[in-house]
């Protein structure tokens, strides 16, 4: 399957930066787009969502996997989505551009890394993080 990003696209490098930070994380394409996972998908790049009848594709975004009350909150925002094929199972889009907190997506990044990553790789970034 095509690309349907370009995969050094700035926003994308950074999030990638991110999201490889953290223990165990790797990158493979699902439907054209990066994400991100260990043993199951914990981030996915440019998530298309539909507003009405009209789908947007492939937007400058990253989609996490919050729990229900940060994903029902980060919805209230206009910056944020829920993303076609994957939002009913949990997942929330963020819109990225200049304006973006990348402290917030790190963050976000981490707390939808602890709900898919196993009990080894959560306690090895807990780790880190006592290290520090």
């Amino acid at each position: 399957m095509p690309h349907a990003f370009d995969p050094l696209h700035p926003t994308l490098v950074r999030v990638r930066q991110l999201a490889l930070g953290l223990p165990g994380a790797t990158e493979k394409l699902v439907v054209g787009h990066p994400a991100f996972y260990t043993r199951k998908v914990f981030a996915y790049f440019g998530m298309s969502y539909k507003t009405g009848d009209t789908w947007t594709h492939n937007p400058v975004s990253v989609s996490v996997l919050l729990p229900d009350d940060e994903r029902l909150a980060l919805l209230e925002e206009a910056r944020c989505f829920v993303p076609g094929y994957i939002g009913p199972a949990g997942f929330v889009g963020v819109l990225l551009d200049d304006a973006t907190d990348w402290e917030e997506i790190a963050e976000l990044l981490e707390e939808s890394f602890r709900l898919t990553a196993g009990t080894r790789l959560v306690a090895a970034l807990d780790g880190r993080h006592r290290s520090c």
